[in-house]
């Protein structure tokens, strides 16, 4: 009986290993017929990601370290020089990936969170329930989302968590919207309706008959609503009232160097620095883009001609 259960044992584990084979070996397949466009864009995000994680480690001094002269010029010391208070801009860049990109990220997963949620909810029971939701998330949409986040800002404070919050509930809808078109026309199938003759219960057939059937257009939101995210936070922290000093934020640091550009004609280098953070934010929104795009194209069933 021992050597029974060791058999099938061994035997489990050999077919884990040849599946996670033919997975790796699926997804090597996948990414070799990508276009140039998205490997270049998976190749940025993970540059992204990489420089995000490893900030403490490769950042040559401290986040807040206000040390050196203020507006010191390109250097061997200082890549890209310092700021108005001494703060290398090197540094700033590298912590603001993790910064901005972190915070971006747990927005858009709150907001899937939420908005994915209602939707669904919205979708499988079309009651009463339904349209209180959708009407309260047509309420919400009406108003602007930059002004309404800058009103609950100066209201609630400009901290990390009320900014993820506030973002997220407003960002939410959208993802309500997408959520509720997309599992309506999956709610009304054969197989749901089946699911329910069973007595399973809402989480259960939401979980398992509805959105494994609307992940793709669910993912390339994902995509395309991290990058709205990303902007929002950008232009907040321009504007003052997004992530606060002494984090570093690429719209913080573009704000605070705005004035260097008036400079270029006399320091070229000087006048690029604005430049340096503004130019992060536009990669990596182009970066993003270019993998949703690929995405779409290859779960929409479309073949390439050759």
């Amino acid at each position: 009986m021992t050597q029974t259960n060791q058999s099938y044992s061994a035997a489990a584990e050999v077919g884990q290993v040849k599946t996670r084979r033919t997975r790796a070996q699926r997804i090597w397949l996948t990414l070799k017929k990508a276009p140039p466009t998205a490997i270049a864009g998976l190749l940025i995000i993970a540059f992204y990601i990489g420089v995000a994680i490893l900030a403490p480690v490769i950042a040559p001094y401290g986040e807040a370290d206000s040390s050196f002269g203020s507006y010191l010029p390109w250097s061997a010391e200082h890549w890209f020089g310092t700021d108005q208070i001494g703060r290398d801009i090197l540094t700033r860049l590298i912590y603001g990936a993790r910064n901005t990109i972190g915070i971006a990220l747990a927005t858009t997963i709150l907001a899937f969170i939420i908005g994915g949620g209602l939707g669904l909810i919205a979708a499988i029971n079309r009651s009463y329930l339904d349209q209180f939701i959708s009407r309260g998330v047509d309420v919400f949409m009406a108003i602007p989302s930059l002004i309404f986040a800058l009103m609950l800002l100066s209201i609630f404070g400009s901290s990390s968590l009320s900014l993820i919050i506030i973002i997220a509930l407003l960002d939410s809808t959208r993802v309500f919207r997408l959520t509720r078109a997309v599992a309506v026309n999956v709610a009304v199938m054969d197989y749901v309706e089946a699911a329910r003759l069973r007595g399973e219960g809402l989480g259960w057939v939401m979980r398992r008959e509805i959105l494994p059937n609307i992940l793709p257009p669910l993912v390339a939101e994902f995509g395309l609503r991290f990058c709205f995210v990303f902007l929002t936070i950008a232009a907040l922290s321009f504007l003052g009232v997004g992530i606060q000093p002494p984090t570093a934020d690429w719209g913080t640091m573009v704000r605070e160097s705005a004035n260097l550009i008036q400079f270029a004609q006399f320091d070229l280098k000087a006048g690029l620095t604005p430049l340096l953070p503004a130019a992060c934010i536009a990669i990596l929104t182009v970066a993003v883009n270019f993998v949703v795009d690929w995405f779409l194209h290859k779960t929409s069933g479309i073949r390439d001609e050759h």
